[in-house]
This record gives structure tokens, C-alpha cells and sequence, in this order.
């Protein structure tokens, strides 16, 4: 038996057949780009990975070939993807692009023991992590290490794309925005439908020096990626997937009162299932009535920052936004309780919180780290509005999306668009293995009846 285990695990190796590089495929000459306040804290994050994986790929050479040429003609316009990080003589960081510089990285790799079924189960990253580079590094590498790795993995029965995007030049908006193009690209358009909004100083023009102080003695040391010391519990990662009809119950039921014709503003459906996941969650922990639970959102800042950027604006216009109360208040009460903080948080965040806030920290910067997330915090990144499922690069729509194992804590939360589309969503979630085993168990929180 072990020998027989031994040769499964071998047939599910990845192994990296080729690297290269890809330029834009014009000369652009030298670029420099201004990293800006919004920009800054997350240096210290580890580059966002996300994988698509696609089914029944007959040529992969030739699929190579074409996502390397639509990647050259799309980096005309997200050029400072195949830039790298630098700082200049008064130590500010910025982005640079010139002719001579490497560019993006793209690997190609093979998997032929690794089904696309092995990717679309429910649980873990561990198989995962092998599709996607740069586990474990830091924005701050970028100084030396392109801005975006890619690698291409020719699987038993499809294709896996891997990105591992640099944290410090632009959020999860920008980084579908320039998936869209390249998929727009190899899918056979002559140019893309929306160029990028590259004037980052358009929206802040504060020139913020940094000295770092990383928690690690060498920041630049490889990391397994985990947010925790080594002696925390393991973490464990799920995707819950609610169907249309579970997230219409989940918000009929937070907006009951509402529709009594109480005053209370209705709450959207990102309201209602950020309250859903935060009480459960809470309940999984078990926590004590006393203890303090913090629920955190990234929040997209494009339309609340005066002027409004347009969506293309390239780069990170997010903040996060935190809503703080007791665990038994939230558990007590009903959820639209907890929803109505929430929704409170969100819309006080506006152009002069922004602004307040964007002062304070350019007063005295601070490097994110997980931590600062909140205690027992959950912290929802992405978003169900990026049509994730549409990213198809002529071969048809991905079978399946996910994130990487990089920036994951005891709390992290991913909201995809559902594969069905529609109001369908997807919620992968990263906890502590024991809190995981219970919310696995909590009715409540599955709503059996209505799961996918």
C-alpha cells in the first residue's frame, strides 16, 4: 500500500518544464509611476494569487502560445505589470518600466496525475499551491522580482493559470480588469474595451516616505505564506456555495423587519451575507458573550473619493472599514443587528472619511499585517461583482476559481461570483480547523435546503 501511495503522489507532481519572460510587445520607453497612499500599506502583504483552471485543452503548446502573445499586446496598456518596484532618491515608492527590464514571468509546467476534478472539490489548497507561484512572498520583493508571475500547467484534462500579482500596485478591481483585457485579446479583439487608468496621482498626489520595519529580522526571507507563527493552530480552507434561492432566503430573512415597514434602510445582499458568515462564524469560535469580535471589509473607494475615479482607475483604491461589537450582542440579537453596523460602517465611509483617514496615516504610516485585521475578526476581500466565470481566453469559461494560499489568516473570506452566475455566490473561507468542523456542522449557516 505505501508503494502504491508513494506512486500517486508521484504522478501528481507539478514540475516547471520552461521560464520565460514576456515584454509589451511594442516599445513603450522609460515609465515611472508614483505609488500613492492608498497604495502603501500593503507592501508588507504577500503577492494576491488567484487560479483559473479550464477543462479539455487539446493543444497546450498552442494555448501557451496564444495567452503569451495576447499577454505582449495587453501589456501595452498595464505596462507597469511588467515593471518592478523602486524607490526614489527621497526614498518614495513608485513603479518603473523601461525596455530592458524582464517583464512578467511566465512558467509552463505539467500535471498530467492532477484531474481538473481534484481542483473543484470543496476543501484545502494543498494541491492548489502547486498550480500558482510565489507562495510566500512579499510585496516588498517586487524590488527585485517582476510584478506579475504566471504559470501555466498542463493538467490530465485541462489547463491550470496561475497569477501571483504584487499586493502594492493594484487591488482586486484592477486585477480583474486586466484579466477581462487579456482574455478580451486571446479571444481575438484588436484591442481592449477599456484601457487602464494609469495617473495614480489623480486621487492622492501625497508623496509618503517609508522606512520599513518588517516583523521578520530579513523581510526578504522566503516564507510558507502563512499569516501566523508556526505554533498557531492549523488553518483550514472551505468554499461554501450558496445558490440563488439560499441567498435570497439569507436576505429576505436579515430585511424582514424591513419590509414590515420599519425605517430601516434595506440591506443589500453583500450586507445580508457578510452578517450571515459573521454570526456563524462567531458561533463557531465560541466565544465568550464578552469577547469583542471585529468584522472588516475592503471596501472599494473608486466612487466614494471626491472626484470619483472611474472603474479603470489601475492601482489600489480600497480601505479597509471595521465594525467592532460584543459576540453575545451579535449572537443574541437578530442578524439585522449586526447587518445595520455594518451597513452604518460602510456608509459613513465617505469622501471625508477617506480623506481623514488618508491624513492620519500619512502622519505616521503603518505597514499592514494580518493582525491588524481585528480580533476574531472576519475579513472579506474580493468581491461576487467581478465576473470572475467570464474569463474565457478562447477555449471557453473556467471550470472553477480560486484564491492561493497566500494572505490567508484565521478569518479571511473570498466572495466569487457563483458558477451558475446569477445571484449564485461562492464564499471560501480560511479558520481555525476546530471552528471549521463546527461551522461544517451548523445548519444555520449551510442552509441545507438551498446549497447548490
Amino acid at each position: 500500500m505505501a508503494a502504491e501511495f508513494g506512486q500517486e503522489e508521484e504522478t501528481r507532481t507539478v514540475r516547471i518544464s520552461s521560464k520565460t519572460h514576456v515584454m509589451p510587445r511594442k516599445k513603450l520607453g522609460r515609465r515611472e509611476c508614483q505609488l500613492v497612499t492608498f497604495d502603501l500599506p500593503y507592501v508588507a502583504f504577500y503577492y494576491n494569487q488567484k487560479l483559473l483552471f479550464y477543462r479539455g485543452i487539446s493543444d497546450f503548446e498552442d494555448m501557451v502560445g496564444k495567452l503569451k502573445d495576447g499577454l505582449g499586446v495587453v501589456l501595452e496598456e498595464f505596462y507597469q505589470l511588467a515593471g518592478r518596484l523602486a524607490k526614489d532618491e527621497e526614498g518614495v515608492f513608485r513603479v518603473d518600466y523601461d525596455d530592458e527590464m524582464d517583464g512578467v514571468e511566465v512558467m509552463e509546467a505539467t500535471a498530467e496525475g492532477i484531474e481538473i476534478a481534484d481542483l473543484t472539490v470543496e476543501d484545502g489548497t494543498g494541491t492548489l499551491k502547486e498550480l500558482i507561484p510565489y507562495n510566500g512572498i512579499l510585496n516588498l520583493e517586487g524590488l527585485h522580482r517582476p510584478l506579475l508571475a504566471v504559470q501555466l500547467t498542463k493538467l490530465k484534462d485541462g489547463l491550470a493559470m496561475g497569477c501571483a500579482f504584487n499586493h502594492a500596485i493594484l487591488d482586486g478591481t484592477s486585477t480583474w480588469h486586466f484579466m477581462s483585457s487579456w482574455a478580451q485579446i486571446c479571444s481575438g479583439s484588436p484591442s481592449i474595451s477599456v484601457p487602464p487608468f494609469l495617473d495614480r496621482t489623480k486621487v492622492r498626489s501625497t508623496r509618503v516616505k517609508l522606512d520599513l520595519s518588517l516583523p521578520n529580522s530579513d523581510p526578504l526571507a522566503p516564507s510558507n505564506g502563512d499569516a501566523k507563527p508556526v505554533s498557531q493552530p492549523q488553518l483550514r480552507e472551505k468554499i461554501f456555495r450558496f445558490s440563488e434561492e439560499a441567498i435570497d432566503k439569507i436576505k429576505s430573512t436579515v430585511n424582514s423587519k424591513t419590509q414590515s415597514g420599519d425605517a430601516l434602510k434595506p440591506f443589500s445582499t453583500f450586507q445580508s451575507l457578510s452578517v450571515h458568515i459573521w454570526r456563524h462564524v462567531t458561533r463557531a469560535r465560541e466565544l465568550k458573550p464578552e469577547d469583542y469580535t471585529v468584522f472588516t471589509v475592503f471596501a472599494d473607494c473608486r466612487k466614494r473619493v471626491d472626484p470619483p475615479m472611474p472603474e479603470s482607475y489601475f492601482g489600489n483604491l480600497i480601505q479597509a472599514i471595521f465594525t467592532v461589537t460584543a459576540a453575545g450582542l451579535l449572537s443574541v440579537n437578530p442578524p439585522e443587528f449586526g447587518a445595520s453596523m455594518i451597513q452604518k460602517a460602510i456608509d459613513m465611509h465617505n469622501a471625508k472619511a477617506i480623506e481623514e483617514r488618508n491624513k492620519e496615516w500619512e502622519s505616521s504610516p503603518k505597514i499592514f499585517e494580518f493582525k491588524d485585521a481585528g480580533v476574531n475578526c472576519v475579513a472579506v476581500g474580493s468581491s461576487p461583482r467581478f465576473k470572475v466565470y467570464e474569463m474565457d481566453f478562447g477555449w471557453g469559461k473556467p471550470e472553477g476559481v480560486r484564491s492561493g494560499s497566500n494572505n490567508r489568516f484565521d478569518g479571511m473570506v473570498y466572495l466569487y461570483q457563483g458558477k451558475g452566475g446569477g445571484r449564485s455566490i461562492d464564499v471560501e473561507i480560511s479558520l481555525e480547523a476546530g471552528t471549521m468542523e463546527r461551522l461544517e456542522k451548523d445548519k444555520e449557516f449551510l442552509m441545507d435546503h438551498y446549497l447548490v
